[in-house]
């Protein structure tokens, strides 16, 4: 007897629509936000090759992950459809394939809000490539976001859509300098259920303001080379999300308040985050220390007169009626984890936006 399943769960490869166009996302008039010259480099990547194949042998893979990658465009086609290709595929035992490899889309408003509008789901066993489609109720102009995976390594993207229809520039967001972000596996996206869950990017649809994400899953060690190559890019708020990749106590305290002068002698006015890591569960005297080094770095900068650093309380973030259900394993946020990750963070951020001028 073949078993049966619920036919909202099946997952084609191909899309049906036999008046599809696909456009390459490096192509104008999109535009790609979040990853390292996509437009002119062989693959999508968050480094240039020199930095990512030389930090650790985590991020000479992860930097090929695109994390935090963002595609904008408009259109009146009454579909959007995806089709991409992978040089790796990223199966988790405890994360959805949607935010490993899939795509989420979102259209945005002048207003400056964004609603999610679907998900382009790949199938489970999908190693190479697959297209997806998400219909929509009319045909009228939309601004639209896709996201990137978290997790994957796509080679090619194409967006497509209905034959004839209009394809034109997406929104642009309100700062030209974007917010960057640095950190562990939390901050690369893990374990999100999809894209657009990760905390970031719920942060930049709530303030419309572009950011990079440099998190990397069990690598984020803050070695001289990645600190030297973040400290001299252009960038407008600077969020060390710094921790739970340092091996021990004692390493994070030698590298924690480093990483905090090199950015502060590179960008002496670019306001600076610091967050203390959020999972208190599974060892909570040695978390206690670790937070203390980086209340210490915070403490430090104040005393030297620093008037643009910022603390954020990690311990704070899983809190409330269902504070036991925000994690999928005791240290990666759920969907949930998230939510209250950007709550919190976000507070922080529209407090600098008010503190300082970000959108120049």
């Amino acid at each position: 007897m073949q078993p049966t399943y619920d036919k909202n769960l099946m997952v084609d490869e191909k899309i049906k629509e036999t008046d599809v166009v696909f456009h390459d996302v490096r192509q104008a008039p999109f535009k790609i936000y979040g990853l390292y010259n996509p437009t002119t480099e062989d693959r999508f990547k968050r480094l240039p090759d020199e930095i990512g194949l030389n930090t650790n042998d985590g991020v000479a893979t992860l930097y090929l992950h695109t994390a935090g990658g963002r595609v904008r465009f408009a259109t009146d086609s009454p579909y959007v459809a995806i089709r991409a290709t992978y040089d790796k595929v990223s199966h988790h035992p405890h994360m959805p394939m949607t935010n490993g490899a899939g795509f989420d889309i979102y259209e945005d408003t002048p207003n400056g809000k964004s609603f999610h509008r679907g998900t382009f789901v790949p199938p489970y066993d999908m190693e190479k490539g697959y297209e997806s489609r998400v219909k929509f109720e009319e045909p009228k102009l939309r601004y639209f976001t896709v996201n990137f995976p978290s997790y994957g390594h796509p080679r090619t993207v194409e967006i497509g859509i209905k034959e004839g229809s209009v394809l034109s520039e997406g929104l642009e967001y309100l700062n030209k300098r974007p917010l960057l972000y640095y950190g562990s596996s939390i901050t690369q996206g893990g374990c999100a259920s999809r894209p657009g869950n990760v905390y970031q990017n719920m942060i930049c649809r709530a303030t419309n303001l572009d950011y990079i994400n440099l998190g990397f899953s069990g690598s984020g060690k803050a070695e001289d080379i990645i600190v030297d190559y973040m400290a001299s890019l252009d960038f407008s708020v600077f969020i060390s999300d710094y921790d739970h990749n340092a091996p021990t106590y004692e390493y994070l305290r030698e590298t924690h308040c480093k990483m905090y002068k090199k950015i502060r002698e590179a960008h002496p006015d670019v306001p600076y985050v610091m967050i203390s890591k959020p999972d208190f569960q599974n060892s909570r005297e040695n978390a206690i220390k670790r937070k203390r080094v980086i209340i210490d770095t915070y403490n430090y900068a104040r005393d030297n007169g620093d008037k643009k650093v910022y603390f954020i309380d990690g311990e704070a973030f899983f809190k409330g009626k269902y504070s036991e259900c925000c994690t999928v394993d005791n240290c990666h946020p759920n969907d949930l984890g998230f939510s209250l990750m950007a709550e919190n963070i976000e507070s922080t951020i529209r407090e600098i936006m008010a503190e300082n001028d970000i959108l120049n």
